[in-house]
């Protein structure tokens, strides 16, 4: 199947862009926040089983519910539930009843007051000339000002997620073509956003222009194309891995093939660092840097930081911080122990969508194992500490299974600042970071010591080779500087702008390119329509 490049022609409609100032009272709305995995795919005969798996690879990333929409014949079907991936499709028959050549899939994470079967995606919109899907991961930081205005407009929505919205300015549009009415109302929205659409005559993704979250494309042996989330998923499935979705960028799938298009050409490089610190999959790649290692070289820049005197052995915290606990062993010659063993069947923590949910869910998840940490001056390696009960909870039990002392070694920055891309930090009240010293969080969560890693050390641990403006990451949850101006939310931080501890880059005004990421360098679209993929990394370092 042929890939095309369109370079010209962005569509950008320019008064899209002016968005409306929101009111102070709009602020902090949590309903409306998501961080999921997605994944689609084209002329598969059996696309909705290979979209299940794809799904089950994205698991990690959201378990509050999960849904498939099929394509068969021009006709999309849905089938979607509450709860995790295998419960929703526990019954076979509705996988066959997702007949057809395509599909796409959502697993979804739900943040308080917004766990209605209406907000679990894919979405469906049945107009009277044509049916459309939509899958949605991020969050959109103008959505609240946009929903308004819908409304104000006769719109009516069926679910309080934001990811609705792009489905009316589409259908609101004037524009003469799907593509254009879709790249038209893509300009309009702000904040993080990877999307994937399916109609009866394409499938089509779309990224934001900062490249807040993870976004790629793969090819199966027969052909067809996948886009996806992680690479992760695209491995499970059998595909081979194409590129990573660039900011701005447009992609249309069909029987003709792939074509890579733009919606605009003011864009940034802006990775979620988080991507790297917790979400993401270890055996994952972002941009050509590889999830495990990355986290890895955290560990080891976090104990030439914050080093632990007497210790006797490391102990990570399963799932997300083992890899950083291997590279804190490894850069101090510690044992590296299972002190703690996770049931592999309980959810991850940080994305329950209530307080104590979480705090059931510590004790339901970890337990320590009594031989290997008694008599120990433990290092307890984490990969971040946000609101701090999970900590707590951890420290006590590795006390109660008789450590001797029990330094925290956190393989992140402190978190100050919310986020407002696409994870559930919303406000400083919920942040440990942002309310507490180091004492009185250490004596918070009872440790014997507490230690961050530097936002200069995780960005060089990250590694990201690249040569544009900023590090091509985004630390603003740690440092305060935002990529992007935050619309509805921005008068909730205007405390913290006064006194200078955030500020926020205005939207881009001009083009990144790809080739100032060097690991891309080997992502390009050949003249004869092939993605030209080396086997080993380029390593130049011009520019």
């Amino acid at each position: 199947m042929a890939i095309k490049r369109i370079m010209t022609g962005t569509g950008i409609n320019t008064q899209a862009n002016k968005t409306p100032v929101a009111e102070q009272s709009r602020v902090n709305v949590r309903s409306l926040n998501e961080e999921c995995g997605i994944f689609g795919v084209w002329g598969r005969s059996d696309a909705a089983q290979l979209t299940y798996y794809g799904l089950h690879a994205l698991q990690h990333r959201g378990q509050e519910g999960a849904g498939i929409v099929s394509n068969r014949e021009g006709h999309l079907w849905q089938e979607r539930g509450l709860g995790l991936l295998s419960d929703v499709f526990r019954d076979p028959s509705r996988i066959d009843a997702l007949q057809g050549n395509s599909a796409i899939g959502h697993v979804r994470y739900a943040t308080a007051g917004s766990h209605g079967i209406e907000n679990i995606q894919p979405l469906m919109a049945n107009f009277h000339d044509m049916q459309i899907s939509l899958a949605h991961n991020g969050n959109l930081t103008n959505a609240l000002t946009l929903r308004e205005k819908l409304e104000e407009e006769g719109a009516i929505f069926q679910s309080s997620a934001d990811s609705e919205i792009l489905l009316h300015l589409i259908r609101r549009s004037k524009a003469s073509t799907f593509v254009d009415k879709l790249k038209a109302s893509l300009n309009v929205l702000r904040g993080g956003f990877a999307y994937l659409l399916l109609t009866p005559h394409g499938l089509f993704a779309a990224l934001d222009p900062h490249a807040f979250r993870p976004f790629v494309v793969g090819q199966m042996p027969d052909g067809q194309y996948i886009v996806t989330s992680e690479t992760a998923a695209l491995d499970v499935v059998g595909a081979k891995f194409l590129r990573d979705v660039q900011p701005g960028e447009l992609l249309i799938i069909d029987d003709s093939g792939l074509t890579i298009d733009h919606y605009t050409d003011k864009t940034t490089l802006n990775i979620d660092a988080m991507e790297y610190i917790y979400f993401a999959r270890p055996d994952s790649s972002i941009y050509g840097v590889n999830v495990h290692q990355a986290r890895k070289r955290m560990g080891a820049a976090l104990a030439a930081e914050q080093p632990v005197k007497d210790a006797d052995i490391v102990v990570g915290v399963p799932n997300s911080s083992l890899s950083a606990a291997a590279g804190f062993a490894e850069a101090t010659g510690l044992p590296n122990e299972m002190g703690l063993v996770k049931n592999q069947y309980i959810a991850r923590t940080f994305i329950e969508p209530t307080q104590d949910k979480r705090e059931r869910a510590v004790r339901m998840k970890l337990s320590a194992v009594r031989d290997v940490v008694r008599g120990q001056n433990v290092v307890l390696v984490d990969d971040s500490i946000v609101r701090g009960t999970t900590s707590m909870f951890i420290v006590r039990m590795l006390k109660e299974a008789g450590a001797k002392s029990v330094h925290v070694r956190i393989a992140s920055p402190t978190f100050k600042f919310p986020s407002f891309y696409g994870i559930d930090m919303q406000t400083t009240k919920e942040l440990m970071g942002a309310n507490h010293s180091l004492a009185e969080m250490t004596k918070m969560i009872e440790a014997d010591s507490l230690g961050f890693l530097s936002v200069d050390g995780l960005v060089s641990a990250i590694n990201l080779p690249y040569y544009g403006e900023g590090t091509g990451l985004t630390t603003a949850y740690f440092d305060g500087h935002y990529p992007s101006p935050i619309y509805d939310y921005q008068a909730g931080l205007a405390a913290f702008e006064a006194r200078h501890e955030v500020d926020f880059a205005p939207e881009p005004t001009s083009t990144y390119h790809p080739h100032q990421v060097r690991s891309l360098r080997n992502q390009d679209i050949l003249a004869d329509g092939t993605v030209h993929l080396d086997a080993q990394p380029i390593m130049g370092g011009e520019r």
